[in-house]
């Protein structure tokens, strides 16, 4: 190691002494603010307060409102309409005194006068169908909104309030102080959308061959919009795409339906007892033992029975939620119901799926599965899934809700299915499920940042789907061994960050505002954090980190700044620069080895070495000097073959500066020596990885610290001193930072075959 620092000592003598040459005094240039890429983000971040500290933990002044429900909800199957009846209890937890309380009517955006969809751009293409013309041009608007019936107190008396869109401003008889609750009555009904035809996130399918409907219901009620220490009421309106910002609270939830019907929703069912037969009871309890299989609770041939008739009596089933943000629900007499125990730490959950025949065979095989691996794999990255249940419901669409979510995936009428859609049921199923986590209990706020839930989650999923593939290996396709995760890889975003950049906005933008949803609120922020995991940080340190957040803010409400500061935090990694690059621009990664200088080592005086030598008043003789190829005297040098250790200075130097021991411990000395320059023509900041190969194949990667480019972002150099001949170099050799341009990541420069150089030579053959 002390011959490795003359070594670099000698070459910066010999390199001060080349500028040294240079007696110009540079070019004055005008003064700059700090554009530096490892500036703080103290500018950018929330100032810490006692809501919120520094390190990104709750303050000891944290508070958060409370939204309790009582609902008795009704169903007419026949009609299509849903009728809802609750009771809100509002807990003010905050110091400030509310005059007026915000509730959001998200239906309202399916209204026949939403402005919706107003605000997006439409053209006229060369042809339609029939359908979309009808739809388009000939039809009225269907009408979702909410019809609100009445806005009482709880002794009958009419409150005031006033509609906007999606809000609802409800005046209070007097002002809530802190600690105060208030309580009121609001009544309602909505037409149900058919969600096939018309889209949205829940509503109903039809399925025209028996004439059943299957419902998947949230969004439904008016529910509260969350008050806090950041916006204060967050009453943004709802346009379809950016989802929900909602407060914690405990549900009582009546839902009555056909008497047919199979239901399953938010919370414990309180009166099974009632609407479980006897065989279903009998079933449920083999499910609770059930831990490698699921249990049907409904099976095929039960539910293809109860699709041909009509029940025209009615059944009631009852729900109570503790501590839950939303509620959604799922009813049918066309469900198959399975069931299975996954031990989650010290107590069971259950993994349940509900599904149509025309789900099957995919569903009966996979999702519970699906479901009770999602909740082992959550749980080993965040905190033990608190909720006693994680229901997956077949629709054609994904969502998400407490304990709850919709998931898409079927096989064809004939029961086949591809790798394709098989392996997009499961990773839906994982993704939904994993909402749970976030946002359903790290309750960020999804209408204003939309990557705090789906890209976290999006991380964690692509965990999962490793984990998912390692415990069910006959999931996988014939000769793969790792499950095929879309999103997550650094190398599967490099296409959108490499893309047109008036078709791209950083993460840190609203969501609704963002260009290619899909890349910048999943996929983006999944890979980033993976990068981080993988590349910066180590997973042992990103893993802590990542679950010190979710166990800090699990029932809270954190905000970006929280989550930045907790992996700081916890992790001693100064990790500014890249929050900056990858979440607050649109910069992309491209990392190259602009040049590589061979050098040959000699104790002969050269002139730079001689003229810095006098300029320091240091003896010629005393130094180790280094010339570069192509220099005078650099092939002499290598056809004598001189390595350091022959260089009588040296030899002079070892005798007089270490012990016989440690004499004893120098058993090589590098014989080759290498200025590699890299150079960085994309703007994010990374780690430089770089692959050395030496003449006798053995190969060594060093991974640089992001740090390297603090003071020069365009270009760096390293001088390697080496044993052994390098004959390749290599930049991010796995792909691990996106790096959008890898033409210039290989030294000697890699001749790759153009397209047209392939075709040609295709047609020749």
């Amino acid at each position: 190691m002390k011959i490795f620092n003359y070594f670099l000592c000698a070459l910066f003598l010999v390199s001060a002494s080349t500028y040294a040459q240079d007696e110009t005094k540079p070019e004055r240039k005008p003064g700059h603010t700090n554009q530096n890429k490892f500036k703080q983000l103290y500018d950018e971040f929330a100032t810490p307060n006692m809501f919120r500290t520094g390190s990104g933990a709750p303050g000891p002044a944290y508070y958060q409102q409370q939204a309790d429900y009582k609902m008795d909800i009704e169903i007419d199957d026949d009609n299509t309409k849903l009728y809802g009846d609750e009771t809100i209890t509002y807990t003010n937890n905050s110091p400030d005194e509310l005059k007026y309380l915000w509730v959001q009517l998200d239906q309202n955006m399916r209204a026949k006068d939403s402005k919706t969809p107003l605000i997006n751009s439409s053209g006229i293409g060369p042809a339609t169908t029939s359908s979309r013309a009808v739809k388009t041009y000939l039809e009225e608007p269907f009408d979702g909104g909410f019809n609100i019936e009445h806005v009482k107190n709880v002794d009958g008396k009419d409150l005031a309030y006033t509609i906007n869109r999606t809000m609802m401003r409800v005046e209070l008889p007097k002002p809530m102080n802190t600690g105060d609750k208030f309580s009121f009555k609001i009544k309602w009904w909505y037409n149900i959308n058919n969600h096939v035809e018309d889209g949205g996130r829940s509503g109903y399918e039809h399925f025209e061959e028996d004439g059943n409907n299957l419902y998947t219901i949230a969004q439904f009620y008016p529910r509260m919009a969350v008050y806090n220490d950041v916006e204060g009421w967050q009453n943004s309106q709802f346009w379809g795409r950016d989802e929900f910002a909602l407060p914690f609270g405990d549900f009582d939830v009546n839902i009555t339906v056909p008497a047919d019907h199979i239901v399953d929703a938010t919370g414990v069912l309180t009166n099974r007892e009632e609407v479980f037969s006897k065989e279903m009871m009998k079933r449920y309890k083999k499910a609770q033992k059930s831990y490698d299989n699921p249990v049907m609770i409904v099976t095929e041939d039960e539910a293809i029975k109860a699709e041909k008739s009509k029940s025209k009596k009615k059944k009631t089933w009852k729900f109570s939620a503790k501590m839950v943000r939303d509620y959604g629900f799922a009813t049918s007499r066309k469900f198959i119901w399975d069931m299975m125990a996954v031990k989650i730490g010290d107590k069971d959950v259950m993994a349940v799926s509900l599904y149509p025949k025309e789900g099957n065979p995919l569903w009966e095989e996979w999702s519970t599965r699906a479901v009770a691996s999602t909740l082992k794999s959550y749980s080993r990255m965040t905190f033990d899934y608190p909720y006693h249940k994680a229901i997956s419901v077949n629709t054609p669409m994904g969502m998400e809700y407490p304990m709850i979510c919709f998931n898409f995936g079927r096989a064809d009428k004939d029961g086949n299915y591809s790798e394709r859609t098989k392996y997009g049921m499961i990773s839906v199923i994982i993704h939904e499920v994993g909402h749970n986590f976030f946002p359903m209990i790290v309750n960020s706020d999804e209408r204003q940042w939309t990557w705090m839930d789906e890209g976290l989650n999006t991380f964690v999923q692509y965990v999962a789907e490793q984990d998912f593939g390692e415990w069910n290996p006959t999931a996988l396709s014939e000769g793969h061994d790792k499950y095929p995760s879309r999103r997550g890889p650094a190398k599967n975003i490099v296409r959108y960050m490499g893309g047109d950049q008036d078709y791209i906005a950083p993460i840190m933008t609203k969501g609704l505002n963002t260009y290619q949803f899909g890349n910048n609120a999943y996929s983006k922020p999944a890979t980033g954090l993976n990068i981080l995991r993988e590349t910066v940080m180590g997973r042992d340190l990103f893993d802590y980190s990542f679950r010190e957040y979710a166990q800090r803010w699990m029932f809270k409400h954190p905000t970006p700044e929280d989550f930045f500061r907790t992996m700081e935090d916890a992790s001693a990694v100064d990790l500014d620069w890249f929050w900056r690059g990858w979440f607050y621009t649109t910069d992309y990664t491209d990392i190259g080895i602009k040049e590589v200088k061979k050098f040959a080592v000699t104790s002969k005086p050269n002139d730079n070495g001689t003229r810095l030598a006098e300029r320091y008043n240091i003896d010629p003789n005393s130094l180790v000097y280094f010339i570069g190829e192509g220099e005078e005297g650099y092939d002499d040098a290598i056809k004598n073959a001189e390595t350091m250790e022959n260089l009588p200075t040296v030899k002079e130097y070892i005798m007089d500066n270490f012990t016989p021991e440690e004499q004893k411990a120098i058993k090589e000395t590098p014989k080759y020596f290498y200025q590699v320059t890299f150079d960085k023509p994309g703007g994010l900041v990374m780690p430089l990885i770089v692959q050395y190969e030496y003449a006798d194949g053995s190969k060594e990667k060093i991974t640089y610290p992001a740090q390297i480019w603090r003071l020069n972002d365009k270009e760096v150099s390293k001088a390697i001193a080496s044993e052994k001949e390098i004959v390749s170099i290599t930049v991010d050799p796995d792909l691990e930072t996106a790096d959008v341009d890898t033409s210039n990541n290989s030294w000697p420069i890699e001749e790759k075959e153009s397209d047209f150089d392939k075709f040609k030579n295709k047609t020749e053959d």
